[in-house]
């Protein structure tokens, strides 16, 4: 994709011969490939570069108009003009999104080196051999269905009429497996892991092959677990996967819709226990594909959601920010309608907690793995959940795989509920997090 200033320059030029006083257009390119294998043999080897801009005009009477394309040359850029100028006499008159107060502010330097991509066999060597150490570190593992390695480069950028001009690039590569059993009277168990780094040099392939073997190994054993109600211990991706699900509680456009759990007047009260703290924290060092702005230019940052259990802030588009009376906190996504949504989570200990847990000495307590279902089994206006788990009942320090179960609750009860956050994190990828431990859960066995 061309440079931002030379899209910028161009637009100006566009935008005169149209008559177009005030514009802004953001948009992304991305660059992946990707490769997945079955039974040591290429299963599927994907190369793609994926762009979009999305343009936006206002007329004069400050209504405005929404379009996009893909293309970034003269003429392209002159006819996504022209086409959001004539949307603009149909754009809405009341909540009239505007520039970011911010878009202009400075941001943070974050120190982006591009890799160089590797080459499509490099991609395919690794991944074989990672499916076939896979399937050599038990009998009872018969293939890896869902498996992939990927490297991307990501190039962004956001310029408006008023003279924002933002840009930047970065890359990263991914690792993903999942296994399958087969074993002669039993249930097929499965388990996955998932790396992510800066490039493929860098990516911790053993250590994915490592983790997903160990699990599915500790799962060929399984037991049925008798309904009841349990000590739960969430892994950080499975609270993760949980939070995620229930984002509504901090997204400003979701309050203001009234699709959340969480009012305007929320704000500064008792969320949760106060032994859990949440940011969301697009600057993570951890984050390898940290933005440093978001859609409407508004530079990102670390903003405290929750800290000791009190609810603090929401994530603001400029939009949002203006009805409520704060501050945009760069969670803005700009199309059709600007949206919300955050970065990357990170979940740390609030207050201390009066004494200490460990699954070392645990006795009958769950620890869940990793949820299912989140599509299907989570109601996110009303707070409650009902998801199919792969994990394991801990009794005295041991681990025995439970053959099947479902979690269910009421998930503002469930962070109110909490009585340890451990303090060693886990990097996922939706952002760090540590184990947390939550009384009283509701199991329902075979």
């Amino acid at each position: 994709m061309a440079k931002v200033s030379e899209i910028a320059k161009l637009a100006a030029s566009c935008a005169n011969k149209l008559g177009i006083k005030k514009y802004d257009i953001y948009g992304s390119s991305i660059d992946e490939t990707s490769v997945q294998v079955d039974q040591g043999e290429p299963k599927q080897v994907k190369a793609s570069n994926r762009s979009s801009v999305i343009v936006r005009v206002w007329n004069e009477n400050n209504t405005m108009g929404v379009t996009s394309t893909t293309d970034v040359d003269d003429r392209g850029i002159e006819l996504a003009l022209s086409t959001a100028l004539e949307a603009s006499s149909f754009g809405v008159t009341e909540h009239v999104p505007d520039f970011s107060p911010e878009a202009t502010a400075e941001t943070v330097v974050v120190d982006n080196e591009i890799a160089i991509p590797a080459e499509v066999a490099t991609l395919l060597e690794k991944a074989i051999a990672a499916e076939q150490e896979l399937i050599d570190a038990h009998e009872a593992i018969v293939g890896v269905p869902y498996n992939g390695i990927a490297q991307r480069e990501v190039d962004r950028f956001y310029l408006n009429s008023e003279g924002a001009t933002r840009g930047e690039e970065r890359s990263y590569a991914s690792v993903y497996v999942y296994t399958k059993t087969s074993q002669e009277g039993k249930k097929p168990r499965s388990a996955g892991a998932y790396k992510v780094s800066s490039s493929l040099n860098t990516l911790a392939i053993d250590d994915c092959i490592r983790e997903a073997a160990e699990k599915t190994i500790s799962h060929l054993d399984y037991q049925p677990i008798k309904t009841g109600k349990y000590t739960i211990v969430f892994s950080p991706e499975a609270f993760l996967s949980l939070l995620g699900a229930f984002s509504n509680l901090f997204n400003a456009q979701s309050i203001l819709d009234k699709q959340s759990l969480s009012t305007p007047e929320s704000l500064g009260t008792p969320l949760a226990s106060p032994l859990l703290s949440v940011c969301d924290d697009a600057l993570h060092p951890d984050n390898v594909s940290a933005e440093t702005f978001d859609g409407e230019g508004t530079p990102t940052r670390r903003i405290e959601l929750i800290k000791n259990g009190i609810l603090t802030n929401f994530l603001h588009s400029s939009v949002t920010a203006k009805r409520m009376n704060a501050a945009p906190t760069g969670n803005a996504n700009i199309g059709a309608k600007v949206t919300v949504s955050p970065h990357f989570y990170h979940v740390f200990p609030g207050e201390k907690a009066d004494r200490e847990y460990s699954l070392d000495t645990a006795d009958n307590v769950i620890l869940i793995d990793d949820l299912q279902a989140l599509h299907a089994g989570v109601n996110s206006l009303q707070g409650s959940f009902s998801l199919p788990f792969d994990g394991w009942l801990v009794q005295k320090g041991k681990k025995v795989s439970i053959a099947s179960a479902t979690v269910a609750g009421d998930f503002l009860e469930v962070l109110k509920s909490i009585v340890f956050v451990e303090s060693e994190f886990e990097l996922t990828p939706s952002g760090v997090c540590p184990r947390v431990w939550v009384e009283d859960l509701s199991i329902t066995g075979e």
